[in-house]
Formats: structure tokens, C-alpha cells, sequence
């Protein structure tokens, strides 16, 4: 197999067996083992366990055994999703000794369907950022510039994938987390709406944004992924109960008489000239296809960040109280309960997750809460009925992915309102529940630039369906960090 081959293209090589799965996994443990140290992007690898699986994988495809279009093919996970007997430390050092007993739903789906984890993702602490660089296991580096950061909270996933060290990659969105790594490392990355994936096993961030999807080197890839892994489950209370299209078939479908609304609020001042002029020129690209382009406005787009640092902080600090050295997570020795509690949450808890806490302990507390909670909430409410009003005259909406490119390593480290903003195009999405997808659509100054395109909720066929073409007509996701 040549190097940076789609998950597509390892499926026919598997399923013709001009490779075997265990030449998949030795082929992805030693780009780990050679790349992996530049970038950091895992935390722990499961390589010895991948390879006995894949030996099972080529003894059934010998024997003409039945096996899915997956089977064989090594992914990666983001670390806070649990994996059944390897250890998910969430990026921070309270569950460094954690290990899951059991896998998450998504993961257990997949590997059902004969796909191989091997290893774990580093990530922001819990999903808590947008650089990679909250992680306590340290920062990931960008595999198109060392120097830069890879996006977060996901990052990890993100540069594992843009640097051919796994075939995919499960990560978790709640503001974005998908969509920035796949936007600053110039691979494709889908949030699904919310309830499409079941959450059941992925540690609670914010519990009404929470959503798990794949990261991968295109769309058709990604339209592969969730055949497997999207639909109820009864263990997720929160999971859609909706038919599944047939993805990979739908994508195939024209793009012509679609219509693309493209919102003014997402091509403001905030937005760098020189990604203006790339994510113009993607646009310009699907009027070739035969869609059209729309004016429209989404008016509450400018509230998303304030509104989304009060809801998640509020559910942050919620979800978090049980890792406290007691019930759950790494206990340090103290003198009494309470210095025990304080010590395991100060050693355990990086800066920023720490800060998220104490936002949201704030905006709960007496006195408070109508103050920031319930308006916040109520704005949540209006950002989903711009985007409802939207769809009612167009198919999808498209617009930039980030406002720059990647920033430098340490560059936001000391403003995390500016770190804050990064997300100011993802994090609507996210507040209305609806799904969206990053695909690599040009370069500024030697760094990939993300086209995101959102769709309704429920609909992921139409970002992919759009995403597949564009991809059809350029090569933006052909060309790969030179490592």
C-alpha cells in the first residue's frame, strides 16, 4: 500500500488480499514508532493486541468467511473515549491509571465489524481546549509545521491522521473538536448531529453538546465510518431513534440545483483575508458543480462563543465532580478528606480544566444562574432557529472551518479569550445540535485551510454528499505533510 491511501483504498486491498491485516497494522506501528516522537499525537498504543486481532481478521478472509468492507483496518481513538483493556486517561493525570472494562459503543460497533484499535489519541484534558495544548501528557505538534499547533480539542486524532499513522480516527465534538483539527491539519472531520452517535462510554464534557465522529483523509471515507458506527442505542438515552440512510450511496448523488447558503456573519472583519479569498474560491467550485450560491443570515451567530462558555463550563463542572480522588481518579495522599479532595484536583486537573470548573460553579451558583445559565440557554435557543430558518431556503450552509490558520505553539497560551475565539465559526453548529463537516479546501502560507460544511440535523448524507464531490473535483486532500 502507498503511503496516505484512504480508507476506501485499504478496504479493496484487504478485501482482495493483495495485503493482509497484519501488514495494515505493522505498516501503521512503524510510521508510529518513526513519526509518532516529532508529533506526540498518541498517548498510549495497543500494537501487540491489534496484531493478534489481525491474524484472526486474515484467517477468516482465507477460510471465505463473510467480513465487513472495515474489517482489518487500524484507527485510532481519541483518549476520552473508554477501550476495554486500554487505558483512557481523558489527557489528564487524575485518570492516568484508569483503565476501561468495557468500550464504548461506537468502538465496540467497529470493532464488531473487524476493525483494529491501536492505539489512543492524545487530546486537550476532557476535550478542554481548542490547541492540544492542555494536555498533561504534552502539547501535539502539527504535522505540516512542528512548530504549530494541530487544533484541538482533538488534535491528536487530527495530526495522527494528516500524518498517515493510523487509517482513521474516533474523536469527540462538543465546540468543534473534529472540526478545527481536521481544518488546521488538512484532513476531513465530521460532527454529527447530536444524537445520531450514541455518547454511552465517552467521558461527559458537556453533556448536551457531546458528540462522537470520525476523522479521516476524505469524505467517502467518513461516509464508510458512520454506515458502522451511527444509530440508536438503547444505552443513550440522548441517541436519535431515525432511520440510517445508505451513506456511501447517497454521496454519490449530484450536487446540481442544490442550493449553499453562505451566511455574511461567518465572512466578517474576523475572518483573515487570505482564507476569505481560499473558501471563496471553494464556493466557486460548487457553482461549477451546478449548485447555487444564497445570501443568508444567521443574525445570533456573534452570541455563540459567550453562550457556549456559560452552557459548557456550567456542565463541565457538573460532569467533573465525581473525579475527586474519592469516587473516581488518582488519589493523592493527604491528611484529612479535604486536603485529599484538593490535592488529587490540583495535581490531577490541568489550568484550563481547572478554570472551566470554577466559570461554571460561578454561573450555577445563587443569584447567578438566571443571570448567565438561563440566558444562555435562551440564546442557545435562537441560534437553533437561525439555522432552522436557513434551512428552510437552502440545503446546506458553507463557510470557513477557523478564521486563520494554525497558530503558533504558546501564541493564545496567556489569552484564553483570544484561544476562546478560534472556535467562533464551529461553535454554532454546535450549540444547534445540527451536523457539520471540515473538508481541506487550500493552503495560506504552507498551511491547510478547512471548508466547513453544515447541514440539518439528522442529515449528515448532505455535508458528505457535498464534501464527496468537492473532493471529486479538486485535490486540496491529496497532498500530505512532507515527513
Amino acid at each position: 500500500m502507498n503511503s496516505y491511501s484512504s480508507l476506501a483504498s485499504w478496504s479493496d486491498a484487504l478485501t482482495t488480499r493483495a495485503v493482509s491485516a497484519v501488514e495494515a497494522v505493522d505498516y501503521f506501528s512503524d510510521r508510529i514508532t518513526k513519526i509518532n516522537p516529532q508529533l506526540n499525537a498518541y498517548i498510549t498504543t495497543d500494537i501487540d493486541r491489534a496484531r493478534s486481532a489481525a491474524a484472526d481478521i486474515d484467517r477468516q478472509r482465507v477460510a471465505g468467511e463473510s467480513l465487513s468492507n472495515i474489517a482489518g483496518i487500524p484507527f485510532g481513538v481519541k483518549d476520552v473515549i473508554d477501550t476495554s483493556g486500554i487505558r483512557a486517561t481523558g489527557a489528564a493525570a487524575i485518570l492516568d491509571n484508569f483503565e476501561p472494562t468495557f468500550d464504548s459503543t461506537v468502538i465496540a460497533r467497529l470493532k464488531n465489524a473487524g476493525a483494529l484499535v491501536i492505539g489512543k489519541h492524545n487530546c486537550d484534558a476532557f476535550g478542554h481546549g481548542s490547541s492540544n495544548e492542555h494536555s498533561m501528557y504534552g502539547a501535539v505538534k502539527n504535522p505540516w509545521d512542528v512548530s504549530r499547533v494541530p487544533g484541538g480539542s482533538s488534535g491528536g486524532s487530527g495530526a495522527a491522521v494528516a500524518a498517515d499513522l493510523c487509517s482513521f480516527a474516533i474523536a469527540e465534538d462538543t465546540g468543534g473538536s473534529v472540526r478545527a483539527p481536521a481544518s488546521f491539519c488538512g484532513v476531513s472531520g465530521l460532527k454529527v448531529s447530536y444524537g445520531r452517535n450514541s455518547r454511552y462510554g465517552s467521558m461527559p464534557m458537556a453533556s448536551s453538546l457531546d458528540s462522537i465522529g470520525p476523522i479521516a483523509q476524505t469524505a467517502e471515507d467518513i461516509a464508510i465510518i458512520l454506515q458502522h458506527i451511527a444509530g440508536h442505542d438503547p444505552l443513550d438515552a440522548t441517541s436519535a431513534i431515525a432511520a440510517l440512510p445508505d451513506y456511501r450511496t447517497e454521496i454519490q448523488k449530484s450536487v446540481a440545483g442544490l442550493k449553499i447558503g453562505v451566511p455574511e456573519e461567518y465572512f466578517s472583519a474576523h475572518l483573515q483575508p487570505q482564507i476569505r479569498a481560499v473558501v471563496e474560491n471553494a464556493l466557486h467550485t460548487f457553482e461549477e458543480l451546478g449548485a447555487s450560491l444564497v445570501p443568508i443570515s444567521l443574525p445570533h451567530t456573534s452570541y455563540a462563543i459567550a453562550t457556549y462558555y456559560i452552557l459548557v463550563p456550567c456542565e463541565d463542572s457538573s460532569n467533573l465532580a465525581r473525579l475527586d480522588g474519592i469516587r473516581y481518579g488518582v488519589r493523592q495522599k493527604a491528611a484529612d478528606l479535604y486536603h485529599t479532595y484538593t490535592a488529587s484536583r490540583t495535581q490531577g486537573f490541568p489550568d484550563e480544566v481547572k478554570r472551566r470548573i470554577m466559570l461554571g460553579t460561578f454561573a450555577l451558583s445563587y443569584g447567578y444562574y438566571d443571570a448567565y445559565y438561563l440566558k444562555a440557554q435562551r440564546v442557545r435557543t435562537l441560534i437553533r432557529r437561525d439555522f432552522d430558518e436557513a434551512f428552510n431556503k437552502v440545503d446546506v450552509i458553507m463557510g470557513p472551518s477557523a478564521p486563520g490558520i494554525a497558530f503558533k505553539l504558546g501564541a493564545n497560551a496567556s489569552d484564553p479569550l483570544q484561544m476562546y475565539l478560534e472556535d467562533a465559526y464551529v461553535v454554532p453548529a454546535s450549540l444547534a445540535g445540527i451536523c457539520a463537516l471540515s473538508v481541506p479546501c487550500g493552503f495560506v502560507d504552507g498551511m491547510p485551510v478547512g471548508l466547513q460544511i453544515m447541514g440539518p440535523r439528522l442529515k449528515e448524507e448532505l455535508p458528505l454528499r457535498f464534501g464527496h464531490h468537492y473532493q471529486l473535483a479538486t485535490s486540496w486532500h491529496t497532498t500530505h505533510p512532507a515527513l
